[in-house]
């Protein structure tokens, strides 16, 4: 593991904001838990290269386990490294690292569909405030970087979808709400980062 320090949301500057972006997909042909596991091992496979492109700078390449860190080159001036804090059957999560566009975490998921049968909903889910004041305007207020970001995890959604085999429910989703609209819970998740 690399000395890099990490950057909270609480370090950030401006708002919280929580993004998330999902898919639900009916009939998969691959159990939630082989769809996690490949991605895993896979990531760079679901992010599109000319827009946010993962390398693995520290772990196995067969494995994805706490410490592990990855570089990514993201479309613009902003790249960043990220380091996995906790990996599950069905989730991971990264903290970004100094450098980083953003402070904070993001979380992958998938689980059974609340609304409908045999069908998954897979997640991406970040919390985040930006690094600086610099990226606050350019990245948030004025869209730079913004609008890259969303097309990264809206492919990601339907490369998972393509990857499971199923067939989309929808379109995927996408949500982005700050802080003054955050219930407590996500704003205590966001302080004890």
């Amino acid at each position: 593991m690399s000395q890099q320090d990490t950057q909270k949301a609480p370090e950030g500057y401006g708002p919280l904001i929580e993004r998330r972006y999902w898919i639900e997909f009916q009939r998969p042909q691959k159990s939630a838990q082989e769809i996690m596991a490949y991605i895993q091992r896979h990531i760079e496979e679901f992010s599109p290269k000319a827009l946010a492109n993962f390398q693995k700078e520290e772990g196995s390449e067969y494995t994805l386990r706490p410490g592990d860190e990855f570089h990514i080159t993201i479309l613009g001036p902003w790249n960043g490294d990220v380091r996995v804090l906790e990996v599950g059957e069905l989730h991971f999560k990264m903290e970004t690292l100094e450098g980083h566009p953003e402070a904070g975490e993001i979380t992958f998921s998938i689980e059974p569909a609340e609304h409908f049968e045999d069908a998954l909903h897979f997640e991406i889910r970040s919390l985040a405030r930006s690094r600086d004041g610099v990226v606050a305007v350019t990245y948030d207020r004025l869209g730079v970087g913004k609008k890259a970001q969303e097309m990264t995890w809206v492919k990601f959604c339907e490369r998972v979808c393509e990857f499971g085999g199923g067939e989309a429910i929808g379109e995927v989703q996408v949500r982005t709400l700050y802080e003054d609209d955050l219930d407590a819970r996500t704003k205590a998740e966001a302080q004890a980062q």
